[in-house]
């Protein structure tokens, strides 16, 4: 049986002979980086099973360390490691359908839209669980990766980063300038940006639907509450809280489709073209009238 002494110095030499793609401005850094963004999610606890889902934090995260360490030219694509690792052997990417992945992933929409989370072996992820072996493996990164950028690095943990930056922006909490997503923007940062929207329109509505009232949070911490965006995203661009309400699933459906609508007196009005049975609890035409439920600090755009 392999010890724990015995998969340490098998992954120092591991982590320190990665295959990195050659391009005009050097060797490619997006797997030690990605390696560096696990670390640092560990760290936090943002990880805490042997299985990686791609979420915005995991991200954002790789992009904010990426802007950090790396000086060359190279662009801070996420998908490009997060499939290509898995050629190392100590990482493995399931897809949704069962699986590994096996077929060649040319784009972030590739492969959002066939894998399902990325694991480790299990003796590595023993080790990065391990706050004295993760610190071992993060030290042997830096320095045989980054060595002249490895003191921004550390020096910038004691700071905000690109998330906690983006969060601001989008709570209007901060005069931080973001370029509005357009259809050309990287997949990425959009992807980046609709999920910490998703996530911060219920929290700043305290997972309360802003129309019904309805607050329902599950010991598992899920809400019953969805965040939509008051003006179609398709058409504003605006992915900040300040164009979305925190609405109830049936009222986000009915509000997507036109059946109710907000006026500028902040109150719902229905559209006369239903028919329905006035007599249920349950009809939106019940709802006629009724001022939605602020959030905090928050000022709607209409």
């Amino acid at each position: 049986m392999t010890t724990h002494s015995e998969s340490l110095k098998f992954y120092r030499k591991k982590f320190t002979h990665l295959r990195q793609g050659v391009t005009k401005y050097g060797k490619a850094p997006h797997k030690p980086i990605l390696l560096l963004t696990f670390i640092q999610l560990l760290e936090q606890g943002e990880i805490t099973e042997n299985k990686v889902y791609i979420s915005p934090e995991l991200v954002g995260q790789f992009k904010e360390l990426f802007a950090l360490l790396v000086k060359t030219e190279h662009k801070a694509d996420f998908f490009l490691p997060f499939y290509h690792l898995s050629g190392e052997g100590f990482w493995h990417v399931k897809t949704k359908t069962g699986p590994d992945l096996s077929r060649y992933i040319s784009s972030f929409k590739g492969l959002n839209e066939v894998a399902d989370y990325g694991y480790f072996n299990p003796d590595l992820f023993l080790l990065l669980i391990n706050p004295e072996s993760r610190n071992i493996l993060k030290t042997i990164l830096l320095d045989y990766y980054f060595p002249e950028s490895k003191a921004d690095f550390l020096k910038a943990k004691l700071s905000n980063g690109y998330i906690q930056d983006l969060q601001k922006y989008l709570l209007n909490e901060s005069l931080v300038s973001y370029t509005a997503p357009t259809p050309e923007t990287d997949d990425e940062e959009q992807f980046i940006r609709g999920g910490l929207f998703k996530k911060l329109v219920p929290q700043v509505y305290n997972f309360t639907c802003c129309i019904s009232g309805m607050r329902l949070v599950s010991n598992h911490g899920f809400a019953m509450v969805d965040a939509c965006h008051i003006v179609p995203f398709s058409l504003s661009k605006d992915d900040r809280v300040t164009n979305g309400l925190a609405l109830c699933p049936n009222l986000h459906r009915a509000f997507d489709r036109g059946l109710i609508t907000v006026d500028e007196k902040l109150q719902v009005k229905v559209s006369p073209t239903i028919a329905e049975d006035e007599s249920n609890t349950y009809a939106l035409k019940n709802l006629e009238g009724i001022r939605l439920r602020p959030p905090r600090a928050c000022k709607f755009n209409f």
